[in-house]
């Protein structure tokens, strides 16, 4: 169930908008920040606000890679699998990164420390290969380096 403020904040969004159905992706987004990801519960209060069906909504939702339609880990490693990233030696590195979590890429570790996932590009080629965790990016990626970033986040 939506809280009074994020209702707020939704109705303050879309009216920015000329249509309401506009503003779904800010309002997924201000809902996944503040729930970490989007339910079906959430889909169907959103879609009630915006006047839309609950699979109207979801099928925007589904259509992003960012907007989480299920529980994801407390940090949130996206891994570039750009042309740069792999000949660079991204292979190598998301070998790495699964080993070390114990997860494969979609996976979220046992503890919810951690979800793995895959993107097309985060625009460091010039780093590669590159990674975000919650929006820091990291470069010039190893296995020391890795072991290290990693041990940053509890």
């Amino acid at each position: 169930m939506l809280s009074e403020a994020e209702r707020r904040e939704i109705d303050s969004v879309r009216k920015g908008y000329k249509y309401k159905q506009a503003a779904c992706v800010e309002a997924l987004k201000i809902i996944q920040r503040s729930h970490g990801w989007i339910s079906d519960e959430d889909i169907k209060d959103i879609s009630e606000l915006l006047d839309m069906t609950s699979a109207e909504l979801d099928s925007v939702s589904t259509f992003y890679s960012l907007i989480f339609r299920r529980p994801v880990g407390r940090h949130i490693i996206l891994i570039c699998d750009s042309v740069s990233c792999w000949i660079t030696g991204y292979e190598r590195i998301i070998e790495h990164i699964k080993t070390r979590l114990g997860i494969e890429l979609g996976g979220t570790t046992s503890d919810g420390r951690f979800t793995l996932l895959p993107v097309a590009c985060i625009g460091a080629c010039e780093q590669a290969p590159a990674m975000i965790i919650d929006n820091v990016v990291y470069g010039d990626l190893d296995e020391d380096k890795i072991y290290e970033i990693l041990s940053r986040y509890e």
